[in-house]
């Protein structure tokens, strides 16, 4: 199967300009290396065929002719050839000159497309040689290279769901793009053939200008510019090549080789067409652009030139993860601080255990607390031990909130669990369900009391990926009056907590690294002969990265169990092999499906990011759904 995914190439050529019986070769070679790689799409620069810096020469009858021989060697080439080419070229019509796409599949011409906007200013002079293509107010018929084709605006249904729609170089750079209407009309890939000359920090805006329109159209682009051996007269030309998905640059080539560039990448169709679906921006439009089928065999697809990054989450660069977490923070900050100010609260209420989510929540609350204008000692802290909590975690817990200076107290829930246990007639040496519970709920009953009594507001900690898998009680740790963690996935709760470490003083750094070093646990049951957490998450659920892998490609994009664990394997590669994600992947969709119940009632959060869960805005589902379906 090929799991939704499309495999492109961008290329910069060798050639000679003014010279396209050379130039034909070069392109030939390049389709060589592309169907080599089982690339489905080819792109080259604007004017290939020719070269872009002919000038006064693509007046002459014998360029134009030349430049037709050449396509028609090269249409001829592509016979039998599972590949799309775009090539580019000076094609006459009638009383016009055009600078034209010619897309090619199989030993035909499936179209023309003649660039819309014509560069004009500085050092182009492209209106001396090019109409527009703008006057097609509809596709015209044309016979090029003795074949007929039409001539005008169109995209092209290459199969297995991807939509190809072309403009070529100063389309780009205009403030309405042909692109932004080809979306529009159902194109899911944008190729431009471009010749784009360099000079100091053009790069980077280039780079820019393609990632940012791929994420205003929701769109693969598929960049190809033209390279070193263009004429150097005023200009020098890089052989820019970039293929970008949604604001993502997923390949970029060298600049400045003297040689012929293939930049390849796989382009996930799928992935584009969910979020086009649930996008109300994107209506299907009718109107005048021409439209073609392409039936590329695109059956399978290894996934070779497609990076998948296992912490989807979290930003692998140590910048980005640093302000992703600075702008996160500050979100559930604000949120509590807002929630605060509006109920007139005299502070907040949060339960410490010494683990990750209670550790975020105080920090978060303490920010909070800091854009109020007011003390940590508005900050009411209870550690609550009970039967599972070890020494560790009960110190850290203690430390903490006197690191931060907040106000602390202590209520041990074992005597209050234990006459529970009796009132109920439950055997406190049978460790099951009821005996942890009994204990999350009875620490949740005193939190909100303390809350009542002291007149502030109870803080939540539990986190997303905790609320994807239903591992909370519920009406226990489940539930509370503001829940600052509850769209942050685990993944990324450990570096929240890092940022702020790194940001504190030595003794709180300190001991917010020990809680970061500390297994994840809910600490219902009771230590190892070592005083040691014998209850860890992980050994139940499975690991916590393969959950916020597959809960981020179900949510985000509505992807198969099939084709998320495809994607796992690929990224968790030689971590997790496919058995042991398939396993966890089948207990993930079960325990979603199942704890919708839990979500269905959540209190008010802060969104921070994407992927959230929240009943009221991003996630909508029967607390009854099957899971039969997807597993």
């Amino acid at each position: 199967m090929n799991y939704g995914f499309f495999r492109a190439a961008a290329a910069s050529l060798k050639l000679r300009v003014a010279d396209p019986d050379y130039n034909k070769e070069e392109i030939k070679k390049a389709i060589d290396k592309a169907v080599c790689e089982e690339v489905r799409l080819l792109v080259t620069p604007e004017l290939s065929i020719t070269g872009y810096t002919c000038a006064d020469l693509f007046f002459t009858k014998q360029l134009q002719y030349a430049a037709e021989q050449a396509l028609d060697d090269i249409v001829k080439y592509t016979q039998n050839k599972n590949i799309a080419v775009l090539v580019g070229m000076p094609v006459p019509f009638y009383n016009s000159l055009y600078n034209c796409a010619v897309v090619i599949f199989s030993g035909e011409i499936c179209g023309v497309v003649p660039k819309q906007h014509i560069a004009n200013y500085n050092e182009f002079y492209e209106k001396r040689w090019f109409a527009s293509g703008s006057q097609f107010k509809s596709c015209q018929p044309i016979k090029i290279c003795g074949c007929d084709t039409v001539i005008g605006s169109q995209i092209f249904d290459l199969g297995a769901g991807a939509v190809l729609g072309i403009e070529l170089c100063e389309d780009l750079w205009v403030p309405s793009p042909p692109s932004s209407t080809l979306v529009c009309h159902g194109a899911n890939i944008i190729a431009n053939l471009s010749a784009s000359d360099e000079y100091v920090s053009k790069a980077e805006y280039r780079r820019d200008l393609i990632s940012n329109q791929s994420a205003r159209c929701v769109c693969g682009y598929v960049y190809a510019g033209a390279g070193v051996y263009e004429s150097t007269t005023d200009l020098v030309f890089s052989g820019a090549t970039l293929i970008s998905e949604n604001g993502a640059v997923l390949a970029e080539g060298e600049r400045f080789v003297r040689d012929t560039v293939l930049t390849i990448s796989d382009i996930d169709i799928e992935k584009l067409n969910a979020q086009r679906q649930s996008n109300m921006s994107f209506e299907n439009l009718s109107s005048e652009i021409g439209f073609s089928k392409i039936s590329i065999d695109n059956e399978s697809n290894d996934l070779k030139y497609r990076f998948v990054d296992s912490h989807p989450f979290v930003p692998a660069d140590d910048e980005k993860r640093r302000e992703r977490c600075k702008e996160i923070f500050s979100i559930q900050a604000s949120g509590l601080a807002k929630r605060v100010e509006h109920v007139g609260s005299s502070g907040v209420v949060v339960g410490i255990s010494g683990g990750l989510d209670s550790t975020l929540a105080l920090l978060v609350a303490a920010e909070a607390m800091k854009m109020l204008g007011r003390p940590n000692s508005d900050i009411l802290g209870i550690t609550m031990p009970g039967f599972g909590t070890t020494d560790r975690t009960y110190q850290n817990a203690i430390d903490l909130m006197k690191a931060l200076g907040v106000t602390i107290k202590e209520i041990s829930i074992k005597d209050a669990c234990i006459q529970h246990m009796k009132d109920i007639e439950h055997d406190e040496a049978v460790k099951d369900i009821t005996y942890e519970n009994t204990q999350a709920r009875e620490r949740t009953q005193i939190l909100f009391d303390m809350a009542n009594k002291h007149a502030k507001l109870l803080v939540g900690t539990g986190d997303l990926s905790e609320l994807a898998m239903g591992w909370c009680t519920y009406n226990g740790d489940h539930m509370s009056m503001y829940g600052v963690n509850a769209s942050v996935p685990k993944t990324l709760v450990r570096y929240l907590v890092a940022y702020v470490a790194d940001v504190s003083d030595s003794k709180t750094a300190d001991i917010l690294f020990d809680v970061l070093d500390t297994p994840v646990s809910p600490e219902l049951l009771p230590p190892d002969e070592n005083g040691k957490i014998a209850q860890k998450t992980e050994d139940n659920i499975g690991p916590y990265e393969l959950h916020d892998f597959f809960l981020y490609h179900f949510i985000r994009f509505g992807f198969t169990k099939d084709k998320i664990k495809v994607l796992a394997v690929k990224a968790f590669c030689g971590k997790y092999d496919a058995a042991t994600v398939d396993k966890w992947l089948t207990v993930f969709f079960k325990r979603f499906f199942i704890s919708q119940f839990k979500r269905s009632c959540i209190p008010d959060s802060p969104k921070v990011g994407s992927v959230s869960l929240s009943p009221r805005g991003d996630w909508r589902m029967p607390s009854d759904a099957s899971f039969h379906a997807f597993i």
